[in-house]
């Protein structure tokens, strides 16, 4: 079949956006709609009918996996090999392109990549250079710093100066940095973007060369792009090049590791002559599945605009389940997903969802419990993750000091200024004396084997856990896990780790409070905290199910963008939890979060179930929260609530009634939460949340200038946007 053939049996949007003749084309892509079949099929549109050479083409993705279908399918389209065309990441072409300018770039014949590992290595022997304090100034802060800038374009010579001392270490740091990269010939995920960018800005014949090879550039989820890819392209793209972007406003869910949403939305007007496109009809969901994806996408402003659609059935209804408290929600999905196995289908077609990499733990325990495979998608399980481990070890340590692998694990975290050099001394000290490694250093200490400096970190340490341990003696498990993290530093150092991973491990350990919280000893006559850490590592030692073993799929919203399953849960729909309650806290985060639920109800094929907790221990506390906003934004007649028994009801609030579930906390004001709302002296901002009804009810709003504010309803004299 020749590509004219394989044109007729796309969509008429599809077929608009593969022959497009005009000079720019945008093609919003709703999920599901066809977006990949749509881009590689212009490309061969582009090559067979237009009798575009395949060299004057570029193809850029996000991830080496997408590059590789892309460039297969394309092979299979055209039947011939596409090895001359530039098809890949932006970090592989721009990779591609420092190979063979490497002089031009200023880089020697064999530069050295660095991964994420290498860099913070590099890091790490900077701060010993320039004597700077780990234990203040965290390694993966600065390499958090680093990138961001190059993600935004910038030197180290671009920063201003400033007074602010944790601005003026990370532009001392990030100095040093560049100029220990340069000598070592080595280069970062995030210099091969900014080198490429200032190849083209310092070297125009170049840039002029590549101008006219290039004649179509074809970009992919183009809304996540940051801004120094953004300006790569514009710059390559020059006056005469035909650009064409794929992407969906509505899934733009990574700006909090520099995907700028601005350059889609702006796209129109940065090239002239522009036509968009828009995909809507989806070929993955059901229609009742799509309907809510649109009602509470729609809440968002600045949007480009689409609506989802299918021939499919309408489908099932979505279901809704009010639990208890987190194991119920747990052993709710446990038992639904054992009712979706026993109907013949795979354990593989359920993806369960959450928003925060702590709620896996409850589900993890019920999945145990049950005996059911499963795997934790991208990512680890709760007790093999590194802050975890390191509180786990601090743990083990107060009940026996010759776990040398404990011992070994967090002598140095947080930092303390105990060096490998140190340790090395240390494990010779205990081989050669046959005993554990706490008694190498107590008798280091005593007998004056380290350097003062050395000495008294390492006897600090040894007195930290001897003091922790009385501190702690006839304390509840919990409290003795609480007052762990804070003598030891460890909740503090891991969030300083900037942007959502610092946050993320924060709640992970105090979600392992929760877990001592809930802990029940078997054995009352003897200490928690030894029968607690059994528990842990049996749980720990639970393999999850091998990569080509049938199991459920858990991840966070985050991860599961891309994917799709016939049977999807959304966990822990709840306000504070699920918008996340630090979505209030700066402009477009609470926009954010309503496409990471956008984008989680759009994984599913055929089955959606959303449910919250009524009380959720996490992090440690008792949480009360309100049903989450995007659950209320469903229409009524899309939702059944669901019981254990499989009673099925409709949410009384929805015939008028006065269910809890779905009450706006704001009834009677004329507002709902999230909305768009103008102060005359404040301007613009979003409604987070209510206290009361009616016209004295009152509000919060965080202001897009002012930050947030409690205002009296009926003197605030809000206006909707």
């Amino acid at each position: 079949m020749d590509v004219t053939e394989i044109i007729g049996t796309l969509n008429p949007a599809q077929r608009e956006a593969v022959t497009s003749a005009d000079s720019h084309l945008l093609v919003l892509a709703g999920a599901g709609s066809g977006k990949t079949r749509a881009l590689v099929h212009r490309i061969s549109w582009l090559v067979e009918v237009e009798q575009v050479s395949p060299f004057s083409i570029l193809a850029v993705t996000f991830t080496n996996k997408a590059a590789r279908e892309m460039r297969q399918r394309i092979e299979r389209l055209l039947g011939v090999p596409v090895g001359g065309m530039w098809v890949g990441t932006f970090h592989g072409l721009a990779h591609r392109l420092l190979q063979t300018h490497n002089r031009d770039a200023g880089l020697p014949d064999n530069f050295q990549i660095l991964d994420s590992d290498d860099q913070t290595r590099v890091i790490k022997r900077l701060y010993q250079a320039l004597d700077i304090d780990d234990s203040r100034w965290p390694v993966k802060q600065t390499q958090w710093f680093i990138n961001a800038q190059k993600d935004e374009g910038l030197r180290a010579r671009h920063l201003q100066a400033s007074q602010d001392p944790f601005h003026r270490t990370m532009h001392r740091l990030y100095a040093a940095y560049e100029e220990s990269c340069e000598r070592g010939g080595m280069v970062d995920f995030g210099e091969l973007l900014l080198r490429a960018h200032e190849l083209w800005l310092n070297k125009p014949e170049l840039l002029q060369h590549y101008q006219q090879r290039f004649r179509h550039i074809l970009v992919d989820e183009f809304q996540d792009t940051n801004s120094v890819q953004y300006a790569w392209l514009r710059v390559l793209a020059g006056k005469d090049s035909r650009v064409t972007v794929v992407g969906d406003d509505d899934q733009s869910i990574y700006g909090w590791r520099g995907a700028r949403i601005e350059n889609i939305l702006n796209f129109n007007c940065d090239f002239p002559d522009v036509k968009t496109v828009r995909l809507e009809q989806n070929y993955r969901s059901t229609q009742n599945i799509l309907q809510a994806a649109n009602a509470v996408i729609a809440k968002n402003g600045d949007r480009l605009g689409k609506n989802l659609w299918t021939e499919g059935p309408d489908g099932e209804p979505i279901s809704l389940y009010a639990a208890f408290n987190e194991q119920d929600e747990a052993r709710f999905i446990t038992e639904q997903a054992k009712q979706w196995a026993n109907k013949g289908n795979r354990w593989s077609d359920i993806g369960v969802l959450y928003r925060s990499n702590a709620q896996s733990r409850v589900l993890e325990d019920a999945l145990i419990r049950a005996q059911l495979p499963y795997r934790i998608y991208g990512g680890h399980k709760f007790y093999e993750r590194m802050e975890i481990r390191n509180a786990l070890a601090y743990l083990r340590l107060l009940t026996n000091r010759q776990d040398d692998a404990a011992f070994e694990r967090v002598i140095n975290t947080p930092t303390r200024g105990i060096g490998e050099k140190s340790a090395l001394t240390l494990r010779q000290l205990a081989r050669d004396e046959g005993m554990s490694l706490w008694h190498a250093a107590e008798k280091a200490v005593a007998e004056k084997l380290f350097p003062s400096r050395a000495a008294t970190a390492i006897n600090g340490f040894l007195q930290l856990v001897d003091g922790l341990q009385q501190e702690v003696e006839g304390l509840p498990l919990h409290e003795q896990v609480e007052a762990m993290l804070q003598r030891t530093d460890l909740m503090a150092f891991h969030g300083r780790e900037k942007g959502e991973r610092g946050q993320a491990r924060k709640e992970n350990l105090a979600e392992l409070v929760s877990a001592c919280r809930e802990f029940s000893a078997e054995d009352p006559e003897r200490p928690a905290l030894p029968q607690f850490l059994s528990e842990a590592m049996l749980n720990a030692g639970e393999r999850q199910a091998d990569s080509d073993q049938d199991a459920i799929q858990l991840m966070t919203l985050h991860s599961a963008k891309g994917l799709e399953f016939p049977l999807v849960f959304m966990a822990g729909m709840e306000e504070n939890l699920f918008p996340h309650r630090m979505s209030g806290d700066e402009p477009g985060r609470l926009e954010e979060e309503r496409r990471l639920a956008y984008v989680g109800v759009t994984r599913a094929m055929e089955k959606l179930f959303l449910s919250f907790a009524e009380c959720r221990q996490l992090y440690g506390k008792d949480n009360y929260n309100a049903v989450s906003r995007f659950v209320r934004d469903i229409p009524a007649e899309l939702v059944e609530e669901v019981r254990l028994s499989n009673q099925v009801r409709r949410p009384t609030s929805y015939a008028g009634g006065s269910s809890a579930l779905f009450s706006d906390q704001g009834s009677g004001t004329g507002f709902d939460l999230g909305q768009r709302v103008m102060h005359n002296i404040f301007g613009e901002g979003t409604i987070l949340n209510f206290e009361g009804n009616g016209p004295q009810a009152r509000v919060q709003v965080n202001f897009d200038s002012e930050g947030s504010k409690w205002l009296v309803l009926s003197f605030a004299k809000l206006e909707p946007v």
